[in-house]
């Protein structure tokens, strides 16, 4: 209390001070339309920026939320469709499972501006991950599992020396490989495309299937350029459905026939 009194007794002219000019600026507002309706629109703006600067983090917190909801329905939709697909009703009308399916991950760092990308993600042995396992999203083709530890894996790019994906044509089975130049990561490079393929700019270019990572039909991008010679196409520049540079969720594949089909593959060599 004596603090408090000692406070007034030392500061008493500036403290009248403020309250004197408190009072008058209060008088001014009461007394003057115009300058009441100035105060009340300048206290309305700061007021809505506050309003507007809660609601900008709110909307922000709530949208990482919202990403990870969609892609755990995308994730269940994808594995209700792969089981529609492969499942065929047999003579003795018994229905068989799909050997498909899709596990959720978020990528928690990313490389694209390197000669050899890679990606890191936050599943591992603890959820079902292995290595050599085909990475996706809703846009189509991310990568093969790399390295795995029990809660981490890493993601060798499709933009990597070593990526090598089976692609073709879409609506035809002209196939070829998917290999990146290491120059721009919006695109890459379709090779070995056949001579007498009807190859022309637009053409959508899907997995082809003929690997046990990924499913025929997986969209990877668009024709961009290519050059045609007598003997073959070169230059074949694939634009991306995926930015590369801007990846959030994504889906493991993870094909329940891998090791079977492999074994036996081994078993003829």
């Amino acid at each position: 209390m004596q603090q408090i009194v000692y406070f007034i007794q030392k500061y008493k002219y500036f403290l009248l001070f403020v309250l004197l000019e408190l009072v008058a600026f209060l008088c001014t507002i009461q007394s003057k339309a115009y300058q009441k309706s100035q105060f009340i629109n300048s206290a309305n703006s700061f007021t809505g920026g506050l309003l507007n600067m809660s609601n900008s983090v709110f909307e922000f917190t709530s949208l990482k939320k919202e990403n990870l909801r969609l892609s755990s329905e995308n994730t269940v939709l994808k594995n209700e469709l792969e089981k529609f697909k492969s499942s065929r009703f047999l003579e003795n009308k018994k229905l068989t499972d799909s050997n498909q399916h899709y596990i959720s991950a978020k990528i928690i760092q990313n490389n694209f501006h390197k000669r050899n990308n890679y990606l890191t993600i936050d599943k591992g042995i603890l959820d079902g991950i292995h290595s050599d396992m085909g990475v996706v999203n809703s846009k189509g083709i991310i990568g093969v599992v790399n390295q795995v530890s029990n809660k981490y894996a890493t993601v060798l790019s499709i933009l990597h020396s070593k990526s090598k994906i089976n692609a073709k044509i879409k609506g035809s089975h002209y196939f070829g490989t998917l290999a990146w130049d290491g120059v721009d990561y919006q695109y890459s490079q379709l090779r070995d495309i056949q001579r007498q393929a009807p190859l022309k700019i637009g053409d959508t270019i899907i997995s082809g299937g003929k690997s046990l990572l990924f499913p025929e039909g997986i969209p990877i991008g668009v024709v961009h350029d290519f050059k045609k010679t007598p003997k073959s196409f070169d230059n074949i520049k694939i634009k991306l459905f995926n930015d590369m540079s801007n990846l959030g969720y994504l889906q493991i594949i993870q094909n329940s026939d891998k090791n079977e089909i492999e074994k036996l593959i081994r078993q003829n060599d």
